[in-house]
C-alpha cells in the first residue's frame, strides 16, 4: 500500500537548489542562501559560531530571550562581548547601536533579533544596517519571526547574515531553515580556524561541498517532507502575494492591541509604542494580582486551537501573548483571542466589555 507521505521520490539536487532560490527571492538578496535541516537554531548557532572568535569583540543587542542566548554562545566562541540590552517593552534605536560602537570601536560583529516574538517587539534593521555599515562590522540578523511578516530587505539593509525560519508568519514547517550568507561572511569564516567544520553546525561545509560544486550533489539526504511544506508555503506567499501577507499581519497586530486595550480588565499591551511592536505577535500585560500562566491554561482548556500562550521564564506570570502569525493572521483569530481572553477575566473577578472590544477591531480591521 503506497502512502503519499511516505513512498515520495527522492528530493533532487535541482529541486533543492531552486527552493534556496525562492528564498533568495523572498529575501531580496543576492547573496548565497543555504536552506538548513534543522529548525533555525542551527543556522543561528552556526553564524555565530562561524563569524566569531577569541580576539573578535561582538556587539549583541539584547531585547528579548533569543539575544540573551546569542551572548551566550559569543562568549563561548571567545569573543568580547558587549550587550545591548533595552528594556523588553521596547525596541532598541540605531542612536543606540552608534553609540555602542562608538565607545567600542573595535567592534567586528553585531548580532539582533528583528521581531522577538517571545517579547512581542521589532527592531528597526535597516536603520542600524546602516550604522553598522558604515562602522564595518559583519551585521548578524535572527529574521525567524519577521520574515512574511514585516519587510526584509537583506542586500539593501547590508546584512551579512540572515537566518530566517518558514513556522512563523511564513505559515510552513519548523524543520528547515534558511541562511543567507554574503562574501565577506564566508571570508570571515574562512578566515576563522575555531569555526565549525566537518559539522552539521558549518556553513563552510555547505559552501565547499555544495555551493563550490554547483549545486550539483547534496551533501546529505534533505528532510523530504520540510523541504516540501517548505516549497509549497512558497508557493502560498507567491500566490497571495508578500505584500497582502504583510498587511495581514500588521492588520492583526494592531487589532489585538486596540482590542485588548478596548476589553479592559486590567489588561494592556506589554510593548509601550505601537510602532515597536511586533506584527507577528503581541504580547500583553495582565493585572499584577493574576497569573498569565493559569489564565491562558483556562482559556485554552476551553479551546485548545486559540493562538495563546503564557510569557516563557521571568514572564510567564505576567505576560500573555497572541501568536497571530501564519494562519492565525486572520479577524477571526484575533475576536476569538479576545473573546477568550474576557471570558478568563471576567472568571477572575475582572469586568471586561467584549463588545468594545469587538468594535476596537472593527475599526482597527473592517471587513473587506
Amino acid at each position: 500500500m503506497t502512502h503519499p507521505f511516505l513512498d515520495l521520490a527522492p528530493l533532487t539536487a535541482a529541486r533543492f537548489a531552486a527552493i534556496e532560490r525562492r528564498v533568495a527571492g523572498l529575501l531580496a538578496t543576492g547573496q548565497d542562501v543555504v536552506i538548513m535541516q534543522g529548525e533555525a537554531l542551527l543556522p543561528l548557532e552556526g553564524c555565530i559560531r562561524g563569524g566569531a572568535r577569541p580576539g573578535s569583540t561582538a556587539l549583541n543587542v539584547v531585547t528579548g530571550p533569543y539575544g540573551q542566548t546569542f551572548g551566550n554562545w559569543l562568549r563561548d566562541c571567545g569573543a568580547e562581548v558587549v550587550d545591548l540590552a533595552v528594556p523588553f517593552h521596547t525596541a532598541v534605536t540605531a542612536e543606540q547601536v552608534a553609540q555602542a560602537l562608538a565607545e567600542h570601536p573595535e567592534t567586528d560583529f553585531v548580532s539582533l533579533v528583528h521581531a522577538e516574538a517571545a517579547t512581542g517587539n521589532t527592531n528597526p534593521v535597516a536603520e542600524i544596517g546602516e550604522v553598522v555599515r558604515a562602522h564595518g562590522a559583519l551585521f548578524m540578523v535572527d529574521a525567524v519571526a519577521s520574515v512574511g511578516a514585516e519587510p526584509l530587505l537583506v542586500d539593501a539593509w547590508g546584512v551579512d547574515l540572515c537566518v530566517v525560519g518558514a513556522q512563523k508568519a511564513m505559515g510552513g514547517p519548523a524543520g528547515v531553515s534558511a541562511v543567507s550568507v554574503s562574501e565577506r561572511a564566508w571570508e570571515r569564516m574562512a578566515a576563522n580556524p575555531r569555526a565549525p567544520r566537518q559539522s552539521y553546525l558549518s556553513l563552510l561545509d555547505w559552501k565547499a561541498r555544495w555551493i563550490d560544486g554547483g549545486r550539483r550533489a547534496l551533501p546529505h539526504a534533505p528532510a523530504q517532507l520540510e523541504m516540501l511544506a517548505l516549497d509549497a508555503c512558497l508557493d502560498r506567499i507567491e500566490t497571495d502575494g508578500l505584500d497582502a501577507v504583510m498587511a495581514r499581519h500588521a492588520s492583526a497586530a494592531a487589532a489585538t492591541r486596540a482590542g485588548a486595550t478596548a476589553l479592559g480588565g486590567g489588561l494592556g499591551p506589554y510593548v509601550h509604542d505601537a510602532r515597536d511592536a511586533a506584527p507577528v505577535a503581541t504580547t500583553l500585560r495582565v493585572p499584577a494580582d493574576l497569573d498569565a500562566t493559569a489564565l491562558v491554561g483556562r482559556a485554552l482548556a476551553a479551546d485548545s486551537s486559540l493562538p495563546l500562550i503564557a510569557g516563557g521564564g521571568a514572564l510567564a506570570k505576567e505576560m500573555i501573548r497572541v501568536n497571530h502569525y501564519g494562519v492565525h493572521a486572520s479577524r477571526d483569530a484575533v475576536l476569538s483571542s479576545l473573546a477568550a481572553l474576557g471570558e478568563v477575566l471576567d472568571g477572575a473577578g475582572r469586568r471586561t466589555d467584549i463588545d468594545a472590544a469587538r468594535e476596537a477591531v472593527a475599526e482597527t480591521w473592517p471587513n473587506n
